[in-house]
């Protein structure tokens, strides 16, 4: 499919190059020239000079074609508003804008624009390997009522079911990581030791769930 990036920065590039790698066709746009030489020499996409919410320079980079589109300059005004014309006039269903301000990304999700919190990300990120006991989220929905978090389990849970942390839990267990690799639990899948535990819940839950976990399961619950 068609992919217009706004934005070839370090992450505009980086998409570049992946989603041609995938066989996808691909256009970047950004207001200066200068920013095409991270684009590597063998790149056969399109490189459009211009704004990325200018109409002509959309359909210069084949916006009525494209089947995605995604605004990652360094500003978040022009990410938004590129996001909302590709949307609006163009039609393009499936856009994503990269936000700083976390609050404003809240904002945009109501509006229907899905976006990407740099600065939250980069903070869960960092968290999750300074403050390694407990729930560190690995994702969080920008309203901030839900995230996907890596939550650790006395050893008393090994040999429990998934359907078990659930049930207990109230929470979903998203994945488990076992020796590197992740696992998609099913009815009969087992906690064992060295497994790490992947949870969705809403995010004022975790304290609860923490707790849970942390002490050893009654005989009940095993």
């Amino acid at each position: 499919m068609h992919i217009v990036i706004m934005g070839c920065g370090r992450v505009g590039s980086t998409l570049a190059h992946i989603l041609e790698d995938n066989g996808h066709s691909v256009a970047v746009i950004d207001r200066d020239p200068q920013a095409f030489r991270r684009l590597r020499a063998g790149f056969r996409g399109r490189r459009v000079t211009g704004i990325g919410f200018d109409r002509d320079v959309l359909e210069e980079a084949g916006i009525t074609s494209a089947a995605a589109f995604v605004a990652v300059s360094s500003g978040d005004n022009s990410n938004i508003i590129s996001a909302r014309v590709a949307r609006e006039m163009f039609g393009v269903d499936n856009v994503v804008a990269r936000i700083y301000d976390p609050r404003r990304a809240e904002v945009y999700q109501r509006l229907g624009i899905p976006t990407v919190a740099t600065v939250r990300w980069t903070a869960d990120q960092i968290l999750r390997r300074v403050l390694p006991e407990g729930a560190e989220p690995f994702w969080r929905d920008p309203t901030g009522t839900v995230i996907l978090a890596e939550v650790a389990f006395h050893q008393g849970w090994i040999g429990t079911r998934a359907r078990v942390i659930e049930d207990v839990t109230g929470a979903r267990v998203a994945f488990v990581n076992r020796m590197g690799e992740a696992l998609v639990p099913k009815d009969a899948t087992v906690l064992q030791e060295g497994d790490l535990l992947h949870l969705i819940a809403a995010e004022n839950e975790m304290d609860r769930i923490n707790k849970a976990l942390s002490a050893p399961p009654s005989d009940e619950e095993h």
